[in-house]
């Protein structure tokens, strides 16, 4: 399983990435939307776990984005301030939505859902 992490907050991403390869899961992070659409070019990821609000193109747009190249990749939004709106657009537009600060086992648990 391959995950795409992205996030503008790096220390978060990058902790992610690491946190998540403990557990075995091969996570790739990237800090802007930019970076992340030249990286899944190059590879295949199962799952997208996007920020909701970034700077330039924000998670919804990237993963309309993602999701032309890629039609089989799933998604995870992760939002900081978790208004009812983003959750509304969040939650129908990917297969989970979780709030800032995460847990990690929730969101382990909600890639795994995301893949099965």
């Amino acid at each position: 399983m391959r995950i795409l992490l992205v996030d503008d907050e790096v220390e978060l991403v990058s902790a992610m990435a690491e946190r998540l390869g403990f557990r075995d899961i091969e996570a790739d992070w990237a800090a802007n939307a930019e970076d992340a659409l030249v990286m899944a070019e190059g590879k295949a990821y199962d799952v997208a776990v996007l920020d909701m609000k970034m700077p330039r193109i924000g998670g919804l747009e990237l993963r309309r984005m993602l999701s032309e190249r890629h039609p089989a990749m799933k998604f995870i939004f992760l939002s900081g301030h978790g208004s009812e709106s983003d959750f509304k657009t969040g939650s129908a537009e990917a297969e989970n939505y979780l709030i800032k600060p995460i847990n990690l086992e929730s969101l382990v648990e909600k890639i795994n859902e995301a893949v099965k």
